[in-house]
């Protein structure tokens, strides 16, 4: 049987830590595939894509619209290695050609940030290195004598979004005995009763909660929702930890309270700034964390999203069906 032709869309170190060479032999077992590294659709990738069945996407290719049907009249599926996919995607390529991607790994690798984060900020070990850079040992002293006040075990914690992301983050987190209130306006009453959790509104979920951890997609409807406004209802001295999308919320406001230091942070994703600038406030304030857009991006992550899309490629032309389709209904719900 004819292998179909795919073209992989992407740089060729950023192919490398998706693809393996076990990945590589797979591709070649099923498919007559190329590497393009253009972000551009330079001729080279315009011939290529003339003659493409399939195609794989990474977050340095090009973005598509439907012009893509113009360059590729024989494409049938594009394998997307990445969270975003509404902006990536536009037009009606979702309604014409199947687009899949590999959601699962990415939100087990970003819920596993999101742990740290919540463990590390609720026994305050921040504050403690600090305390430690100090030419002195007041700090034994004090914890010697007064004990120390942080605790998670059993705790409250407040949670924005309960898709993939929130709900490996609650599982990971089981052991601790949390008790999760949840604002997530298109969760279903059924996760109530599979999770430790209580659906709640925003102003209640913000007033109520000293860890807030963020993991919802970036919609019209979120963006912007921690704004000035919204910030000032959380408690003094709350911590916020976003590992979802920069989007979600007002940098400019969020700096400004840490500087006050009402509240903390630790933040994997930021906008409109990313990267964040080397002087930036976050980026030397106390009860500033900052790491740098790592939260999916690990290299166990990335190679088990070449699994899934391989895959789905593979299920696809033996006319099966694609496990992690995207579709236009979903749009509305997905960054």
């Amino acid at each position: 049987m004819k292998k179909p032709l795919l073209v992989v869309s992407a740089p060729a170190k950023l192919f490398a830590s998706f693809f393996t060479p076990a990945h590589e032999r797979r591709l070649s077992s099923s498919f007559k595939w190329s590497l393009n590294p253009s972000s551009a659709l330079g001729g080279g990738l315009r011939r290529e894509l003339s003659l493409a069945e399939s195609l794989i996407t990474t977050w340095d290719s090009p973005r598509f619209g439907d012009e893509l049907f113009e360059l590729a009249p024989r494409l049938r599926i594009i394998a997307h290695c990445g969270g975003e996919v509404k902006s990536r995607f536009t037009g009606s390529l979702l309604d014409r050609l199947t687009i899949a991607t590999a959601p699962e790994p990415m939100a087990r690798a970003t819920a596993e940030l999101a742990a740290a984060m919540v463990l590390y900020c609720g026994r305050g070990i921040d504050g403690y290195r600090v305390e430690l850079r100090k030419p002195d040992n007041r700090i034994y002293n004090h914890v010697h004598v007064n004990g120390t006040p942080e605790s998670l075990m059993g705790q409250e914690l407040g949670l924005i979004g309960f898709g993939r992301i929130g709900r490996a983050l609650v599982d990971l987190l089981r052991g601790f005995g949390f008790r999760w209130r949840i604002y997530d306006p298109y969760a279903t009453g059924e996760l109530a009763r599979a999770y430790p959790v209580e659906f709640v509104g925003l102003k209640s979920l913000l007033r109520q909660s000293t860890i807030l951890v963020l993991t919802a997609a970036l919609t019209d409807q979120t963006r912007g929702m921690l704004d000035r406004r919204n910030l000032s209802l959380l408690p003094d001295d709350a911590t916020i930890i976003n590992v979802a999308r920069g989007g979600l919320m007002d940098l400019e406001a969020l700096t400004e309270e840490v500087r006050k230091k009402r509240l903390r942070c630790a933040i994997d994703v930021t906008d409109p700034l990313e990267p964040v600038p080397p002087k930036h406030p976050l980026r030397r304030l106390p009860g500033a964390i900052l790491t740098p857009h790592i939260g999916g991006g690990t290299k166990k992550a990335r190679q088990e999203m070449a699994d899934d899309l391989i895959d789905d490629l593979e299920r696809f032309f033996r006319g099966g069906k694609v496990k992690h389709r995207v579709t236009t209904a979903m749009l509305s719900r997905m960054t």
